[in-house]
Order: C-alpha cells, then structure tokens, then sequence
C-alpha cells in the first residue's frame, strides 16, 4: 500500500476560495476584515511565519497591521498595545507571534487579548467552549486537521483516533475536537507505556511531539490515516515531520507530507477566523 498524499497547499487554497466570496459580502456591507499581528524580538522563525500570515491576508483580501517591538520591551508596553487593539474596531483577530522572550508571562498575554479577537483560540473562553462542543474560534491548527479530514472524506464517528502530544495548543484541543465528532479518542505522550501499542490501533493518527521522525511506519495501522503536525528542522536545514514518511506512507492509506501539509492549513485557518470575527462584529451591529 502507497498512501495518498493529503495536500495541505490544495486545501487551502480551497479554503482561501471560499472566503473570498465572505470577504466580498462583508465588503459590501462596508467591513473589512483586519488583523493585527504582533511580533516581539527578532525570532528567525517568527520573522518567517509573521510573513506568511501577513502575505495570506492581503491574498484573502483582509486589513492587516503589522506591530514590530524591540526584544527588550516591557510587557507592560505590550499590554498596553493589546488593550488598544482590543478597542479598535478595524481589528477582528489579534495574533501575538510565540514565543515571547523569556522575561514574559506569556499566558498573561495570550489571555489579555478579547475573546471576541483570540482568533488563534488559545484564550480560555475559546479554549473552554471546546469542552462543550459550542466552539466560538477554534485553535487553528486542530482545526485545520478537521478540515482535511472532511476534505478526504474521513468521517471520525465511530473510529479510533490516537493523538500522540498533549500540548494546548495542538493535542488537547484536537482530542475534544475529534471526540465532538463522535471518534473515541487515546490521548499519548512521553510517558505513555507501550506507544506503539496505542499507535497500531488508530484508525486516525495525529502526531505533534516535535520530534524528527518519532514514528515509524511500524508504528502505524494498515489503511491509517496519518498527520503529521510536527516541524522539525534537520542539519542540514531541510523541514521534517514527527513521522518518517517514508516508511508510513507504505502501511497508511492518506498522510500529510511536511513541509506542504499542516502548516498551509493553520494558516488558512487563521484567515477563516478572522473573517468569522468580522462577520459576528458586522452582524451584531
């Protein structure tokens, strides 16, 4: 068996086509989706995916502002910048870029940003709503894993998903995301015994650990499907997943490649929150 390939960029792209047509209506009704995204210091990383998110916008037709602030500012001062943002009604998503430099409380941060803004859904009324199945904005990267799993037409009801990762920014809240659609769900980490075990009943795999090629293709369930949601940068500068493709693309029946899979839908997914804002603002008057 080959997998096939679930194609983050197609996806989105898809995913881009749709809000188009939302972001002409609410411009016919005088809105404009903005997002404001703030960067502090200088993190290489950072620097690369403030852009994409900056680039995303102005393809999807969105306001977006951009706020750059010195390694060593206060966090008060970034506070502050939040708070006003928060009033600004030409914002409907703030975004703080992590990770913030070491002298900040970043949950602090990350909590100051209004719920009705949190479009990355790492506030804890997003975060809470989860557990109700009443998402208001999902985090964007288990949303994206929803997304393309509807996409390929992989219904989770009735299987058996395993979440390897425990992170509230991935694992957590794609667990409850899946249990919401009725798969029943194993949640493991690096202090689950036997693994792999747990690992070769998934129907549906869900890998973000953060470590180059953690699984294995002996690892994985004949026709699973596998994604793939970590990034790791190897030596010699190439992108890898915390799965080895090569060898659980022969026992999967769909994976995500890295780069050019989860990633492009975060990205997406951010977009199509920002735009859900600017429709809940507009239509509340």
């Amino acid at each position: 068996m080959t997998a096939k390939i679930i194609d983050g960029a197609v996806i989105a792209q898809q995913v881009y086509a749709a809000l188009k047509q939302r972001v002409e209506a609410l411009g016919r009704r005088g809105v404009k989706p903005g997002l404001a995204v703030v960067l502090v210091g200088n993190h290489p990383a950072s620097e690369v995916y403030v852009r994409n998110k900056v680039r995303a916008c102005a393809d999807a037709g969105l306001h977006s502002e951009e706020y750059r602030l010195p390694l060593h500012c206060t966090e008060a001062e970034v506070l502050a910048l939040l708070q006003r943002l928060n009033g600004d009604p030409k914002i409907h998503g703030i975004l703080v870029q992590l990770p913030l430099p070491p002298q900040f409380n970043a949950q602090r941060v990350t909590q100051s940003i209004a719920p009705a803004k949190d479009v990355d859904g790492f506030g804890w009324t997003n975060l809470g709503a989860l557990l109700t199945g009443d998402t208001i904005f999902a985090p964007c990267t288990p949303l994206g894993v929803m997304t393309m799993l509807d996409h390929i037409g992989v219904n989770p009801e009735g299987k058996e998903a395993v979440v390897i990762g425990r992170s509230t920014i991935v694992g957590k809240p794609l667990a409850l995301m899946l249990m919401a659609r009725n798969a029943t769900v194993t949640v493991c980490h690096s202090r689950t015994p036997d693994l792999r075990g747990h690992a070769l009943r998934a129907d549906i795999l869900a890998v973000a650990v953060g470590k180059a090629g953690m699984v294995g293709g002996d690892m994985v369930k004949p026709g699973a499907v596998v994604i793939d949601v970590g990034m790791n940068r190897l030596a010699d500068g190439k992108l890898t997943g915390d799965v080895d493709f090569a060898s659980a693309s022969e026992v999967a029946s769909w994976i995500t490649p890295v780069p050019g899979g989860v990633g492009r839908m975060t990205v997406a997914m951010l977009i199509a929150n920002t735009v859900t804002a600017a429709e809940r603002t507009a239509d509340n008057g």
